[in-house]
Protein backbone atom coordinates (compact mmCIF):
# COMPACT_ATOMS: atom_id res chain seq x y z
CA UNK A 1 0.00 0.00 0.00
CA UNK A 2 1.26 3.37 -0.90
CA UNK A 3 1.26 6.21 1.59
CA UNK A 4 1.38 9.77 1.03
CA UNK A 5 0.19 13.44 1.43
CA UNK A 6 -3.88 14.38 0.46
CA UNK A 7 -4.87 17.96 -0.35
CA UNK A 8 -8.34 19.12 -0.79
CA UNK A 9 -11.48 20.78 1.02
CA UNK A 10 -14.44 19.48 2.55
CA UNK A 11 -17.89 22.15 2.17
CA UNK A 12 -20.85 21.85 4.41
CA UNK A 13 -23.84 23.23 3.98
CA UNK A 14 -26.21 25.01 7.00
CA UNK A 15 -29.44 26.42 5.91
CA UNK A 16 -27.62 28.22 3.08
CA UNK A 17 -24.52 28.99 4.67
CA UNK A 18 -21.44 27.17 2.89
CA UNK A 19 -18.78 26.22 5.01
CA UNK A 20 -15.47 25.24 2.95
CA UNK A 21 -12.60 23.60 4.95
CA UNK A 22 -8.97 22.90 3.85
CA UNK A 23 -7.66 19.10 4.98
CA UNK A 24 -4.64 17.69 4.71
CA UNK A 25 -4.06 13.80 5.52
CA UNK A 26 -0.16 13.29 6.19
CA UNK A 27 0.33 9.52 5.57
CA UNK A 28 -2.93 8.90 3.92
CA UNK A 29 -3.46 5.58 1.97
CA UNK A 30 -3.54 6.63 -2.27
CA UNK A 31 -6.22 4.28 -3.05
CA UNK A 32 -9.75 4.45 -3.18
CA UNK A 33 -9.91 8.33 -2.38
CA UNK A 34 -12.72 10.23 -3.74
CA UNK A 35 -13.60 13.47 -4.79
CA UNK A 36 -16.25 15.25 -3.10
CA UNK A 37 -18.12 17.60 -5.40
CA UNK A 38 -20.13 20.66 -5.08
CA UNK A 39 -23.66 19.44 -4.78
CA UNK A 40 -25.26 23.22 -5.13
CA UNK A 41 -23.11 25.49 -7.42
CA UNK A 42 -20.71 23.80 -9.83
CA UNK A 43 -19.10 26.38 -11.69
CA UNK A 44 -18.42 30.13 -11.37
CA UNK A 45 -20.47 30.72 -14.75
CA UNK A 46 -22.89 29.49 -12.96
CA UNK A 47 -23.42 32.36 -10.92
CA UNK A 48 -22.29 34.80 -13.33
CA UNK A 49 -25.64 33.05 -15.32
CA UNK A 50 -27.64 33.53 -12.38
CA UNK A 51 -26.38 37.13 -11.71
CA UNK A 52 -27.24 38.23 -15.10
CA UNK A 53 -30.65 36.50 -14.98
CA UNK A 54 -31.28 38.71 -12.10
CA UNK A 55 -29.98 42.01 -13.38
CA UNK A 56 -32.10 41.29 -16.30
CA UNK A 57 -35.21 40.27 -14.92
CA UNK A 58 -35.64 44.47 -13.45
CA UNK A 59 -34.62 45.57 -16.62
CA UNK A 60 -30.78 46.39 -15.74
CA UNK A 61 -29.44 48.17 -18.55
CA UNK A 62 -25.44 48.12 -19.63
CA UNK A 63 -23.78 45.22 -18.45
CA UNK A 64 -20.87 44.61 -18.68
CA UNK A 65 -18.63 41.37 -17.18
CA UNK A 66 -14.87 42.08 -16.59
CA UNK A 67 -13.18 38.37 -16.47
CA UNK A 68 -10.38 39.44 -13.97
CA UNK A 69 -8.85 35.52 -13.95
CA UNK A 70 -5.33 36.89 -15.59
CA UNK A 71 -4.67 40.35 -13.94
CA UNK A 72 -2.28 39.85 -11.12
CA UNK A 73 -3.51 40.83 -7.35
CA UNK A 74 -7.17 41.17 -8.48
CA UNK A 75 -9.46 40.39 -5.86
CA UNK A 76 -12.02 38.64 -7.14
CA UNK A 77 -12.50 36.19 -10.89
CA UNK A 78 -15.29 38.55 -12.03
CA UNK A 79 -16.50 42.03 -11.48
CA UNK A 80 -20.17 42.14 -13.11
CA UNK A 81 -21.40 46.19 -13.54
CA UNK A 82 -24.35 47.57 -14.75
CA UNK A 83 -26.86 50.09 -14.30
CA UNK A 84 -30.28 51.15 -12.82
CA UNK A 85 -32.17 54.44 -13.98
CA UNK A 86 -33.38 55.39 -10.48
CA UNK A 87 -32.69 54.54 -6.85
CA UNK A 88 -35.45 52.36 -6.69
CA UNK A 89 -35.02 50.09 -9.81
CA UNK A 90 -31.17 49.80 -7.96
CA UNK A 91 -32.53 48.59 -4.85
CA UNK A 92 -35.19 46.19 -7.33
CA UNK A 93 -32.18 45.04 -9.53
CA UNK A 94 -29.51 44.23 -6.08
CA UNK A 95 -32.62 42.24 -4.19
CA UNK A 96 -33.51 40.79 -7.89
CA UNK A 97 -29.89 39.41 -7.71
CA UNK A 98 -29.53 38.42 -3.91
CA UNK A 99 -33.03 36.45 -4.88
CA UNK A 100 -32.47 34.52 -7.84
CA UNK A 101 -28.83 33.81 -6.82
CA UNK A 102 -30.25 32.32 -3.29
CA UNK A 103 -33.18 30.49 -5.08
CA UNK A 104 -31.33 29.05 -7.81
CA UNK A 105 -28.08 28.05 -6.33
CA UNK A 106 -28.56 28.26 -2.64
CA UNK A 107 -25.93 30.93 -2.09
CA UNK A 108 -26.08 34.42 -0.42
CA UNK A 109 -23.50 37.33 -1.09
CA UNK A 110 -20.57 37.50 1.43
CA UNK A 111 -21.04 41.49 2.10
CA UNK A 112 -23.79 43.87 0.51
CA UNK A 113 -23.23 47.63 0.81
CA UNK A 114 -25.32 50.45 -0.89
CA UNK A 115 -28.89 49.48 -0.31
CA UNK A 116 -29.43 51.98 1.95
CA UNK A 117 -29.30 54.84 -0.70
CA UNK A 118 -29.71 52.85 -3.77
CA UNK A 119 -27.32 55.01 -6.01
CA UNK A 120 -24.42 52.29 -5.76
CA UNK A 121 -24.88 48.75 -4.46
CA UNK A 122 -22.24 46.27 -4.37
CA UNK A 123 -22.40 42.35 -3.49
CA UNK A 124 -20.04 40.32 -2.54
CA UNK A 125 -19.79 36.77 -3.67
CA UNK A 126 -16.14 36.30 -3.49
CA UNK A 127 -15.25 34.78 -7.28
CA UNK A 128 -18.09 37.46 -8.29
CA UNK A 129 -18.69 41.20 -7.66
CA UNK A 130 -21.72 42.44 -8.32
CA UNK A 131 -22.09 46.72 -8.52
CA UNK A 132 -25.50 48.22 -9.93
CA UNK A 133 -25.17 51.86 -9.87
CA UNK A 134 -26.87 54.71 -11.24
CA UNK A 135 -26.02 56.31 -14.46
CA UNK A 136 -24.39 59.18 -12.82
CA UNK A 137 -22.10 56.89 -10.69
CA UNK A 138 -21.21 54.42 -13.31
CA UNK A 139 -20.24 57.58 -15.71
CA UNK A 140 -17.66 59.32 -12.71
CA UNK A 141 -16.07 56.30 -11.08
CA UNK A 142 -15.84 54.29 -14.52
CA UNK A 143 -15.09 50.91 -13.03
CA UNK A 144 -14.77 48.96 -16.41
CA UNK A 145 -11.66 51.18 -16.97
CA UNK A 146 -9.69 50.21 -13.99
CA UNK A 147 -8.62 47.17 -15.45
CA UNK A 148 -6.71 47.65 -18.85
CA UNK A 149 -5.72 44.08 -19.45
CA UNK A 150 -9.23 42.85 -18.17
CA UNK A 151 -11.84 40.74 -20.64
CA UNK A 152 -14.71 43.12 -21.02
CA UNK A 153 -17.92 41.13 -21.97
CA UNK A 154 -20.60 43.74 -22.95
CA UNK A 155 -24.40 41.82 -23.03
CA UNK A 156 -27.35 43.54 -24.80
CA UNK A 157 -30.02 45.06 -23.23
CA UNK A 158 -33.53 43.08 -22.92
CA UNK A 159 -36.51 45.33 -24.26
Amino acid sequence: MRFGVIFGQITWYFGGIKLTLPFVAKNAPLHNTKTISKPYMDTTKDLLREITKGIQEKKGSGIVIADLQKVEGAICKYFVVCQGNSPLQVDAIANSVIDVVRDNLHEKPVGTIGLDNAQWVAMDYTDVIVHVMLPEMREYYSLETLWSDANLERLPDLD
